[in-house]
């Protein structure tokens, strides 16, 4: 990252909005990455594939961004709802895990056996 936008960021005249501006950035920026990523990727639906790693982390700005309690209401609202959607993405991306059935769970070993 450049570090005169750190300097402005870090200065006490900055304006508010810079930092809603630099994390916009950076999201259009992922955003992109993961579209030259999935373009490119034979298989995106890896759980430890670049595809999948990279929604997590443009979820998580979007959540960011949907916090920010002095952003734009509109921002915010957006940002929610995109917000949803990416995380949808990266659990259809997840392998899910590994469960036994209930009742074999139950019934199965390391269970104490009934006293009759």
């Amino acid at each position: 990252m450049d570090d005169d936008v750190l300097d402005e960021l870090n200065a006490p005249d900055a304006r508010r909005t810079t930092r809603h501006e630099l994390l916009v950035a950076a999201l259009l920026h992922l955003m992109s990455q993961y579209t030259v990523t999935s373009a490119a990727a034979a298989d995106c639906s890896q759980a430890d594939g670049p595809c999948v790693k990279l929604a997590s982390v443009i979820e998580r700005h979007l959540n960011a961004l949907a916090r920010l309690p002095d952003a734009d209401p509109v921002l915010r609202a957006t940002c929610e709802q995109l917000s949803v959607k990416w995380a949808a993405l990266v659990d259809r991306a997840l392998p899910a895990p590994a469960r036994r059935p209930l009742l074999a769970r139950i019934l199965g070993p390391g269970r104490p056996a009934l006293a009759t």
